[in-house]
């Protein structure tokens, strides 16, 4: 018996050795991870046996003529059988995602507020899988759509899986989880004619929003850019619900959890948020495998706001409602770790579809609070794996914890573990695996008292729905107003039911009348003339996108096109192409055709031209933050070509960074040379004290000296800043910013067509 207990100890030991690794459950997933790609395995069926032949059902035939096929070819079932059996139900929401792996670092204990060890050990790096997700839509339907994101980490800790399974955007639509079947059908496409599918923009959802006055903050941030957010590694992520933190003295504070993105928090432009649905529905899977695949990790800054139990009834708002921010102000945001993605998945089916989130796995020192919404998803997230995995899902390899798993739990359909032994009930005479005590790591529940009757009610605070919705709003910047303004007013436009439409102008009244007004205006509802109630004017830090950019300006993993034909010239799109690389940017040729290009002034007979990443039709300018435009003859080429136009007219319509030197410039000004912009002249470099005659025009930056041509003009991009003197920096500087959006608000964009 000894031995027996000394070996399960060992082999425990091992296993906890290995999940305090960084890789600890990729080497957890070796044993079910083969390599599909080895010329050297040959096919066998699932039994093991070899196959010599898997293209050629069995049948009665000669050479000169096919016959029957024999039901008796086990091997052609099997392929069949396995074949008919692969898709499993797609999640209900968040049905469509995308996920990586990579590691968590504290830089700050947080052992004042909690024990959890995850949460204390600055000397651990715990692994974890995050998997992001658009909540409406099929497994089917595109990444840029209009919705909230799911942003689910799984933590593999030694002391068991941690979930958190949160959203790009900090609170819900719904306080009760009770509501959440009406939510989703209301939002999912309409029963009678199955339409619209992954969006929002029609009669039931918008219904449903003013039916549900709890709905208002929420629906305000997902019609600003938060619902269309330039990338994954772009966006925040929120554990939305209220949990609790209990510290080893068994001191209560409740916790939110924050993700902020170190890249910062940036989006796309409605226009180029739908285009890009047809013209490349996997953005979003692409981008994501493009910047780990290259070593550009994304990572997040781990934060918790935290508030003592005793202090829980002194805001004005109650803490446990999901549809409330606790506002930065009030309750400051402290960062103590860094969340870091690092490795794609092996196999997108095994690993990222069978993921499975729950916001009960949690670990000692981390508990649940009273927040209505988390109390229901607690019973929920583990209920829907049953019918998408079955009673085992939490054996399958991604959902595995590294630690050791050990209970009294049997059988039931694909079961993995195979378990020695006569004992299978607790408490039993051997006295096998007994429960652990808190000092061996057991979870101990928190002692909460409870005081109430049992009823079906909301308390008081609970009960005002508009203040934050309201500040939500009043913290936005112009441009983030004018957004929100025109994404209301086509979600409205896609509602044929006056009553729908019109009543949710009548909610905006209550938000903000100048809100309010607009959005009829575009609906074709009665413009109101007063407010619902007054706006009470307050603003909250960190609500608008201008308040999180990137942590040091930087264009890593920038996606930059650089449109050429026969006539290139050679020293702007080599010095270019080679210092937006040096700094991180993505640089992708586009030309007339993928065939060889020849620069300016180059012997076709000896030299072999540069092959073009992609050609104009292949590839549109949403599909990029940049547009660059080397000088040379072959402006006259491009000048021909109403796809290289609309190309640049595309990238100034969507705010983006352009840049153009030499004879491009001309190019580029014909293309939206609307009033108010400037362009570089020959004798600009005078007229500015610019070199090179650098012109900066709302994001659009040319350059047209003559001294361009020499390789020297081109130096390596040190520091980003504004005003830069020289192309290189002034270029990569406005790339750094994402957009411009005094071009959007000026009105220049309305003025070119694209």
């Amino acid at each position: 018996m000894s031995s027996v207990i000394s070996t399960t100890f060992a082999r425990a030991q091992a296993t906890l050795a290995d999940a305090t690794e960084p890789n600890g459950k990729i080497k957890n997933l070796q044993p079910e991870t083969h390599n599909s790609d080895d010329p050297h395995a040959r096919i066998t069926t699932d039994a093991g046996v070899k196959q010599a032949n898997t293209d050629d059902w069995l049948s009665v035939s000669t050479p000169d003529r096919q016959g029957p096929a024999l039901l008796s070819d086990v091997h052609g079932r099997e392929k069949i059988h396995r074949f008919d059996h692969e898709r499993i139900p797609e999640r209900v929401v968040h049905a469509r995602g995308a996920g990586a792996f990579g590691t968590f670092r504290l830089f700050e204990s947080a052992e004042d507020v909690t024990c959890a060890k995850v949460l204390t050990d600055t000397f651990r790096t715990t692994p974890l899988f995050l998997r992001f997700s658009t909540v409406l839509g099929s497994r089917g339907t595109a990444d840029t759509v209009r919705d909230v994101r799911g942003f689910a980490v799984k933590f593999y800790t030694p002391e068991g899986n941690w979930d958190i399974v949160g959203n790009d955007i900090p609170v819900f639509f719904i306080q009760d989880a009770m509501k959440f079947p009406d939510l989703i059908h209301s939002a999912k496409p309409e029963p009678n004619n199955e339409v619209p599918t992954g969006q929002s923009a029609h009669n039931n959802f918008w219904d449903f929003q003013y039916l549900h006055s709890e709905a208002s903050h929420m629906f305000m941030w997902a019609m600003s850019d938060r619902g269309i957010p330039r990338s994954y590694r772009m966006m925040q992520g929120f554990g939305v619900n209220t949990y609790r933190l209990v510290n080893k003295a068994g001191v209560s504070h409740f916790v939110k959890f924050h993700f902020t993105p170190t890249l910062g928090v940036h989006s796309f432009v409605w226009d180029e948020a739908l285009k890009i649905c047809g013209q490349d529905p996997d953005f979003h899977r692409k981008d994501l495998e493009e910047a780990i695949s290259n070593g550009i990790f994304p990572t997040w800054k781990f934060g918790i706001q935290t508030i003592p139990e005793s202090q829980q009834d002194d805001f004005e708002f109650d803490i446990l409602d999901a549809t409330k921010i606790w506002p930065e102000e009030l309750v400051p945001i402290r960062y103590i770790g860094e969340l870091e993605l690092n490795r794609m998945p092996d196999e997108y089916f095994t690993q990222t579809e069978q993921v499975a989130f729950c916001t009960s796995h949690i670990v000692p020192g981390i508990d649940f609070s009273d927040d209505p919404l988390l109390q229901g998803r607690n019973f929920s997230y583990f209920d829907t794996q049953l019918s998408r995995l079955g009673i085992n899902w939490q054996e399958l390899p991604i959902n595995r914890p590294v630690c050791p798993v050990m209970n009294h739990q049997r059988d039931g359909q694909g079961r993995h573990k195979i378990m020695k032994g006569k004992i299978n009930y607790w408490p039993n005479r051997l006295e096998a695996v007994p429960p652990a005590s808190s000092s061996e790591g057991g979870f101990v529940d928190y002692p909460e008292k409870v005081v109430g009757v049992k009823t079906r009610l909301k308390s008081k605070k609970f009960q005002e729905h508009i203040s934050q919705a309201q500040l939500f709003y009043n913290s936005m910047s112009p441009y983030e107003k004018a957004h929100i303004i025109a994404a209301l007013g086509f979600e409205l436009d896609h509602c044929d039911e006056p009553m729908v439409y019109n009543r949710i102008v009548e909610r905006l009244c209550d938000i903000d009348i100048e809100l309010a007004q607009a959005v009829a205006e575009k609906a074709g509802s009665p413009i109101p003339q007063k407010s619902g109630r007054a706006n009470h004017g307050k603003k909250s830090k960190h609500l608008s996108q201008t308040e999180l950019p990137a942590e040091t300006p930087t264009i890593a993993s920038r996606r930059v096109a650089i449109l050429v034909a026969d006539g290139y010239d050679p020293v702007a799109f080599n010095g270019v192409k080679a210092a937006l690389q040096a700094a991180g940017a993505f640089l992708f040729v586009l030309a007339p055709h993928r065939r060889p290009i020849f620069a300016l002034d180059e012997d076709r007979s000896s030299a072999k031209g540069l092959t073009p990443d992609h050609h104009f039709e292949g590839m549109r300018s949403t599909l990029f933050d940049s547009v660059f435009v080397p000088g040379g003859s072959h402006i006259d080429t491009l000048r021909k070509s109403g796809r290289v136009v609309h190309y640049i007219r595309e990238a100034f319509g969507h705010c983006k960074a352009i840049g153009a030197t030499g004879e491009a410039v001309a190019l580029v000004r014909d293309a939206c040379d609307v009033p108010g912009m400037k362009f570089a002249t020959p004798t600009s470099a005078a007229e500015t004290g610019h070199d090179h005659g650098v012109v900066e025009s709302y994001g659009v930056i040319t350059a047209a000296g003559g001294g361009l041509r020499k390789a020297e003009s081109f130096r390596e991009i040190m520091n980003l800043a504004a005003g830069a003197r020289d192309f290189l920096h002034a270029y990569a500087y406005q790339i750094s910013c994402h957009r411009n959006y005094t071009r959007e608000l000026d009105g220049l964009t309305s003025q070119v067509a694209y």
